[in-house]
């Protein structure tokens, strides 16, 4: 008995360790019958609740894996920083700084805020820090991607944290809509769970993260921890459809929670669009 209890505690410790240090990446290839044919191919990386985590020093293995995945485009789906001050400000404002640096090097990369960085006291320093580095920062605003001639749309949601006279989303659609037209489009947002508005709002694909993979994961179920510390949490890893709209939920780089994570490695998302 105590040696079997002595395995299954070293079996445990071993998932831990593995569970908390080691990313992975993770692939879709997501099919639209509205895609344009010049985005037939076009690569996504996703990267969501950073949390100022480094992996290795300034944060080399993250960018190698990044730069491995070869993206037409980076996109940061919030909570670069943390509001726990798991770290002093002044690091990981220069874990951003580092890590923006290096991402835009390898694609163009896109931000929009999550809650913990309105919370981190540091946005106005953490939003400049990514101005300097290259990083195109979207607050309720839009902007057209090109590739092989062809364009598509790229929105992007400020958290729900940020000023409470801000846009709502439907206000945002139609005025990006009214401006664009009815081609395909992608929205950036840090919360994972607005799927049944993103189907209303008639978003093509929506790129998320936020829930962290719902911290343990085990076989049948969608996480056990939520964000809100809510029991069996939905709508925290991988891809959920409504609709027409696809939603594409990141497990997140980071952990922030206080709880370790388990079965729930770290990722590094890779999104490659598909013209059916």
């Amino acid at each position: 008995m105590k040696a079997l209890l002595l395995l299954l505690t070293t079996i445990n410790a071993a998932i831990l360790i593995d569970s908390n240090t080691r990313i992975v990446t993770t692939g879709y290839e997501l099919s639209f019958a509205n895609l344009p044919a010049g985005f037939d191919g076009y690569r996504i990386v996703v990267l969501s609740d950073i949390h100022a985590s480094q992996y290795g020093e300034d944060n080399a293995r993250l960018l190698k894996m990044v730069g491995d995945a070869k993206p037409d485009m980076i996109a940061i789906t919030g909570d670069l920083i943390d509001r726990h001050k798991i770290k002093p400000a002044e690091k990981q404002l220069a874990v951003a700084e580092t890590l923006a640096s290096g991402l835009t090097q390898i694609a163009p990369v896109y931000f929009v805020t999550g809650n913990h960085d309105w919370g981190s006291g540091q946005l106005r320093t953490l939003m400049a820090i990514l101005a300097e580095n290259g990083v195109h920062v979207l607050r309720n605003e839009y902007t057209v991607l090109e590739s092989g001639g062809d364009r598509i749309t790229l929105v992007g949601l400020d958290d729900p944290n940020g000023p409470a006279d801000m846009i709502k989303p439907d206000g945002l659609m139609r005025r990006v809509r009214s401006l664009t037209g009815d081609g395909f489009t992608i929205l950036l947002e840090h919360r994972n769970y607005n799927l049944k508005r993103n189907s209303e709002l008639r978003l093509d694909l929506v790129l998320s993260g936020h829930a962290h993979g719902g911290i343990i994961r085990l076989p049948f179920t969608d996480g056990l921890v939520g964000p809100q510390r809510d029991l069996f949490p939905t709508y925290t890893n991988g891809l959920y459809e409504m609709g027409g709209t696809s939603m594409l939920v990141s497990r997140g780089i980071g952990n922030n929670t206080g709880l370790l994570r388990f079965l729930n490695n770290p990722e590094v998302v890779v999104v490659v669009l598909r013209r059916m």
